[in-house]
């Protein structure tokens, strides 16, 4: 059964784009001998190449009207697609009605998204709300089992290797799959509309994506892994294998993390969390900075850094394993070296911004949406808590702390040096077991905290945390604020001479 073919004897063009794959289109149906019917700029476009067209105004008896929003809405066009072949009480009305049978249509919608990106007042936005062409591609991919839908660009490649192929006909198989991809563009499209009318209040959860990337598996290997998202509009692979589920978890937290910063800056996270960090003139620097942060966790890491790699950063970058390095370029030198492992998967970053607006994850039986958390703090957002200030060096060290602690897993303990990460705590169910974790991390890899700072993701409930790094070294703390204990710790820091500054921003990250 599926492979029931299907001869196309006449096809509607109703298209807002015209391109080259288009023209060949049109050129093997009508060397196929099927008749066209088209609309407007679609019937200029395919008579401007010599072929003749039936006008949809011809077919239908009626004008174009009301300024082109109604041309296709007419029973002789839309009974030609609806038609069931197999019905003979179907077949006797299209005869009794003079309606031609149509076998394939193609459309594409009026760019709605795009004038909604371009600022367009909205009145120009609502004429973007395509009616005929959003009706036509719901008729014709109800009736897959008799004619073809073509509802976008992306389906042309497809439909004209199959007419190369085959001719102008089309298995059932065929035209089942363009009727699914037909009622992604029109369901993806409807959720646009939604979005725009709906604005920021929120009253219902409508999100489409197109693109479809399959994981080597999901965070498991006895689970399968798909992203939906367009990938390649943030990257450009260079080299490796295929990007696993758990490396995207890592790339989405190192674009969103080394967004944070300036000045050059090199980081190394695994599962999700910077296990080293460091801001240096340069990124050779950065990356020997960084990587002392913790050279045993950084095994296996997803690598990024925000200005171009050049063969010295390379060849100190080689020496160690790792899954994944991102940059905004690379020398042809370093990209040399870096590619020596095959697996490595080396990602060039594109100028594009990677994660505005919401973020959603799915749980229990819905989804939760909130905002990005992309409030970063500065200098002027510090609060002095405590008699002594911090001095220029440790401010420095304080907000560089702290966009570290914003991008760890809650509870999280961030302790930082003249701009580099000296130890992260996280994931802990304590805050003072976090601050613990990170102490002995220091030890384990002869990190001096004498003058170092902390960063803390949320307040600190009771004093324990700023006596063990006050022990530890620590001279200056940083924390959002808020506790009914705060005081208890101000008190500690006042005795022994510690500053500490409160942003009035918490940044836990579950």
């Amino acid at each position: 059964m599926t492979d029931e073919k299907k001869r196309i004897s006449r096809a509607l063009i109703s298209v807002y784009h015209k391109d080259g794959l288009l023209e060949d289109i049109i050129k093997t149906l009508h060397n196929e001998g099927v008749q066209l019917v088209s609309t407007g700029g679609t019937q200029t476009f395919i008579e401007s190449l010599g072929i003749p067209c039936e006008t949809a105004e011809s077919l239908t008896g009626y004008p174009s009207i009301l300024g082109g929003r109604v041309k296709t809405l007419h029973p002789k066009i839309f009974g030609g697609i609806l038609a069931r072949r197999e019905y003979d009480t179907d077949l006797r009305q299209l005869s009794e009605y003079d309606i031609p049978a149509i076998d394939l249509v193609i459309v594409d919608l009026y760019p709605f998204e795009e004038t909604v990106a371009s600022g367009a007042g909205e009145a120009d936005v609502i004429e973007k709300i395509d009616i005929g062409g959003i009706s036509l591609i719901r008729a014709a991919a109800k009736n897959y089992r008799d004619v073809t839908i073509v509802a976008s660009r992306a389906q042309y490649a497809p439909l004209l290797e199959l007419l190369k192929q085959g001719g102008a006909q089309t298995t059932l198989d065929d035209r089942r799959r363009f009727a699914r991809a037909a009622f992604a563009v029109s369901s993806g499209y409807d959720a646009a509309i939604f979005r725009y009318f709906d604005a920021d209040e929120h009253t219902a959860f409508r999100v489409a994506f197109d693109d479809a990337m399959p994981m080597r598996y999901g965070e498991n290997p006895h689970q399968r892994g798909i992203f939906f998202g367009s990938f390649d509009a943030l990257f450009d692979r260079l080299h490796g294998k295929q990007i696993s589920y758990n490396n995207l978890l890592d790339i989405d937290a190192a674009v969103a993390l080394i967004d944070e910063f300036d000045e050059p800056t090199f980081a190394i996270l695994k599962h999700n969390n910077a296990c080293g960090v460091a801001s240096r003139p340069t990124m050779v620097e950065a990356w020997k900075a960084a990587l002392a942060g913790d050279p045993v966790s950084a095994f296996g890491g997803v690598l990024i850094g925000n200005r171009a790699i050049d063969a010295e950063a390379a060849n100190e970058i080689d020496q160690i394993f790792f899954e994944v390095i991102i940059a905004p370029d690379y020398t042809e030198d370093a990209i040399r070296i870096l590619s020596k492992k095959k697996n490595r998967i080396i990602l060039r970053r594109k100028a594009v911004g990677a994660g505005q607006g919401l973020a959603f994850r799915s749980l229990l039986n819905g989804v939760l949406v909130q905002d990005r958390d992309l409030s970063t703090q500065t200098a002027g957002d510090l609060k002095p808590m405590t008699t002594a200030l911090p001095t220029e060096r440790e401010t420095v060290d304080l907000l560089f702390a702290n966009k570290i602690v914003k991008h760890s897993k809650s509870n999280a303990i961030t302790l930082a040096k003249n701009k580099q990460l000296c130890a992260n705590g996280v994931g802990q169910t304590s805050r003072v077991d976090a601050l613990k974790q990170a102490i002995e991390k220091t030890r384990t890899f002869g990190f001096d905290l004498s003058g170092a700072v902390m960063a803390s993701d949320a307040f600190f409930p009771f004093p324990d945390c700023v006596e063990a790094a006050a022990e530890a070294g620590v001279t200056a703390v940083i924390q959002p604020g808020g506790s009914v204990n705060d005081e208890l710790s101000v008190e500690y820091c006042n005795a022994h001479h510690i500053s500490m500054v409160k942003t009035g921003t918490r940044h836990f990250k579950h």
